[in-house]
């Protein structure tokens, strides 16, 4: 069965191509099914993971951004006490149980070093220009440009700062991935059929 990870800029589309992925594969679609899965296991608030989990985008500042410069700009305090590696071992244990099942579709979070040494695994990168994101993000989520843009920063940034914290790398190295598209200049069902013909030949 098939088992792809999903790393996604801002305004690539994730969101969008992540279920749909998961709905033609038959397979389980984990991203906001994780917060509350590490938040059952650790027995903490699932608003206290929320606070920790990279998809949130900003509030991931307070746990990521919190270690550079970049911190103050959204409000982290440098004072708080924070266990970020719990949470971080919580996410990775959820993911790898969810690979050790065969199948999956799964949305951030570092995955693709998460599960870089499993064999069964595509490792995909979804991306795109960045005035061209911001611009699909507004038709997508009806928002103006000023917000797309500052989105845009806030969010690129802090996953940046989350793969780079915990797993030394850069997200946007193309050697960690199997696959990478374009999805700004491809259309919906172009990206999800490459993928899908992708997986089956890598768990074929």
């Amino acid at each position: 069965m098939p088992l792809v990870t999903l790393s996604a800029a801002y305004g690539a589309g994730g969101s969008r191509i992540g279920p749909e992925l998961a709905e033609r594969l038959g397979v389980p679609f984990l991203d906001r099914a994780i917060p509350t899965a590490v938040a059952q296991r650790l027995a903490v608030p699932l608003e206290d993971v929320q606070a920790h989990d990279q998809s949130v985008g900003s509030l991931l500042a307070r746990v990521a951004l919190r270690l550079a410069p970049l911190g103050q700009a959204f409000g982290a305090d440098p004072g708080e006490p924070l266990d970020e590696d719990a949470y971080r071992r919580a996410t990775e244990t959820i993911i790898r149980e969810q690979a050790a099942t065969g199948d999956g579709v799964i949305l951030g979070r570092a995955a693709a070093l998460v599960l870089a040494g499993d064999p069964r695994a595509l490792h995909v990168r979804l991306h795109g220009a960045r005035k061209a994101r911001v611009e699909q993000a507004m038709l997508v989520r009806e928002i103006d440009r000023e917000t797309a843009e500052r989105e845009q920063a806030e969010t690129d940034r802090a996953r940046e700062a989350y793969v780079r914290h915990f797993y030394r790398a850069d997200p946007r190295d193309c050697a960690l991935y199997h696959l990478t598209i374009d999805t700004t200049a491809l259309p919906l069902e172009t990206v999800i059929e490459t993928i899908i013909l992708a997986a089956y030949g890598r768990s074929g």
